[in-house]
């Protein structure tokens, strides 16, 4: 079995990404590592290359900044990376640069790729998620938040990153069959510096709107408030021994009353439905469970 990881990433020193350690996550469970680089304004091409090993294959891009509808770049920027990993390799498995993988959910991830290798009907494999928000010791606990998605698709040419790169599709536009696997993806995108979220915030909205939409509805501040959310849990367990090091280099403070649920009428609506009969009403899947 040959596996081929893949991604994107620009600027990520600009919007502290931890994409070193994303990358460095999976790469235990890769043959070989594909990096779609875009046009940056920081070193993010050098801290690519920096990464200690053999596995990884650099490719460079441009993005086009035109397209400001839907996050529609990202896609086709992931597509680009897809379609570099070898055409010998089995599975391809996508990590964003700002997700990890633990350690300890290897051996299953391993063992369904293994599994599902030669099993024709099973496009990719899907995960569970936690959505770590405002600092490493909090993840997201209301439902806005996705619980699933693919992330290891077969190397299928007919194989598409959709939409914002959220998730994949086969052509002409249906959604994966996939296997639910034992293994979660940790989501770090809402984790940074708030001066450094905030100024994320307001570039990478330019991916989905224009200008008029930012200058309305993105607030001009100097740190991103972190308050305004509506559910948390405490997280209790560990984080991938490639985010350490970062963890311990966290230089701001985020508390929260866990108590506070602010759930919106439709959510409550939503979990007393699902209360009574374990089906949760409009969540989005984009994929078929097989």
């Amino acid at each position: 079995m040959k596996v081929s990881g893949f991604t994107i990433i620009r600027n990520a020193i600009k919007y502290d990404y931890p994409i070193v350690e994303s990358i460095s996550s999976v790469l235990p469970l890769c043959d070989e590592f594909v990096v779609a680089v875009g046009n940056s304004s920081d070193n993010t091409l050098g801290l690519i290359r920096n990464i200690n090993s053999p596995k990884i294959k650099i490719i460079e891009t441009i993005w086009d900044d035109t397209v400001r509808e839907g996050g529609r770049t990202f896609a086709l920027e992931t597509d680009k990376a897809l379609r570099a990993v070898s055409s010998d390799s089995d599975w391809a498995f996508y990590i964003q640069a700002d997700e990890a993988v633990h350690e300890k959910y290897h051996p299953s991830i391993r063992e369904a790729m293994e599994k599902f290798k030669d099993d024709s009907s099973v496009d990719g494999l899907l995960f569970h998620y936690k959505h770590f928000y405002g600092s490493y010791d909090y993840v997201g606990e209301s439902w806005r938040w996705y619980r699933r998605e693919i992330r290891i698709v077969r190397n299928d040419p007919t194989i598409f990153s959709y939409r914002d790169a959220q998730g994949f599709r086969k052509q002409p536009n249906e959604k994966l069959k996939v296997k639910l696997i034992d293994a979660f993806i940790y989501h770090y995108g809402w984790v940074k510096d708030p001066r450094a979220m905030q100024y994320k915030q307001q570039d990478w909205n330019k991916f989905y709107h224009d200008d008029q939409w930012i200058e309305a509805n993105i607030a001009k501040a100097e740190e991103f408030d972190y308050s305004n959310v509506d559910s948390l849990a405490l997280f209790d367990s560990t984080h991938p021994k490639t985010l350490l090091d970062r963890i311990s280099r966290k230089n701001w403070k985020f508390n929260y009353d866990i108590s506070k649920k602010k759930y919106s009428l439709k959510e409550k609506f939503k979990r007393f439905v699902h209360s009574i009969t374990g089906y949760r009403v409009g969540e989005y899947k984009n994929y078929k469970i097989v």
